[in-house]
């Protein structure tokens, strides 16, 4: 038996840093949406008990740092698995780009071993698992819309936002996700309108959405990557509605309700960038 599983990008369209956990983390509210840029995960049984892992993508790593290969790995481990799996993942969701690539992966993972191996968790269980392996995990087992608080793994779903088209453009220099945080400022840090952003995607307002999207690690992202604030401006010079950095970065997404904007958009950066998609919010 094969179960196939689509693992599609996200993107923060609202992220905001109340401030540091004396566990570490940072509690953190954010408002997220999946996008149709998604990698497929191919799941299979196997009968010498290992996990295996393969990819198109000869940058992912194949051993126990894949996030994929964790989720199995917890699967097994929890429920006494004695069985064996070959994970194909297809790579389309740039690596290292604050797009949840990884994540998502894990979550195609924890989706397709429930399906592959009849275990009968609902979402809800498969998200507490996913909590065990990253702060994204939990949001991209539910995908679509979700306001995330906490470190990232509490999950309130949402209403489809006003579906739009995307351009997302990742630079070729990469940026720790460590680093940003670190580094933040807590009293210099421009705190975006959750609220604000919430109310407008209640109401199907994407103007009002546009208006309220916000990043509060951009400005220490910026300093470590100044190409970040270089495309955000080319991005609305082209025509975007709003453009915003997602996650810690360095992917930068702009929107546009109008396809000729987002193509235009595309087409401006695809000269200036190697790494330009052209996508639209998930349904």
């Amino acid at each position: 038996m094969e179960v196939i599983e689509k693992a599609p990008a996200k993107i923060n369209l609202s992220l905001d840093v109340l401030q540091k956990r004396e566990d570490g983390y940072h509690e953190l509210e954010m408002v997220m949406t999946s996008i149709d840029l998604a990698d497929r995960v191919t799941l299979k049984t196997i009968a010498d008990n290992q996990i295996s892992i393969r990819s198109n993508n000869g940058f992912l790593p194949l051993d126990q740092r894949n996030h994929a290969y964790k989720a199995a790995l917890l699967i097994k481990e929890t429920f006494g698995i004695q069985l064996g799996v070959d994970i194909v993942i297809e790579k389309k969701i740039p690596i290292a780009a604050g797009l949840a690539g990884g994540s998502s992966d894990a979550a195609a993972t924890l989706r397709g071993l429930n399906q592959l191996w009849d275990l009968g968790l609902t979402l809800e269980e498969l998200a507490v698992l996913g909590a065990e392996i990253g702060s994204d995990v939990p949001y991209c087992v539910y995908g679509g819309s979700a306001f995330a608080t906490g470190r990232g793994e509490k999950i309130e779903p949402l209403d489809e936002i006003p579906q739009c088209w995307v351009v997302l453009v990742k630079p070729k220099k990469g940026i720790s996700t460590g680093t940003v945080f670190s580094a933040l400022a807590y009293d210099t840090i421009e705190h975006p309108d959750t609220q604000a952003m919430l109310a407008a995607i209640k109401t199907q307002n994407y103007n009002k959405m546009t208006q309220y999207a916000g990043n509060a690690l951009e400005k220490t992202s910026i300093i470590r990557q100044p190409a970040i604030e270089t495309i955000k401006q080319k991005m609305l010079q082209f025509g975007a509605d709003t453009a915003l950095m997602s996650g810690s970065g360095p992917t930068i997404f702009a929107l546009c309700r109008k396809y000729s904007r987002a193509q235009r958009v595309y087409n401006g950066l695809k000269g200036f960038c190697n790494e330009v998609y052209l996508v639209r919010t998930l349904k």
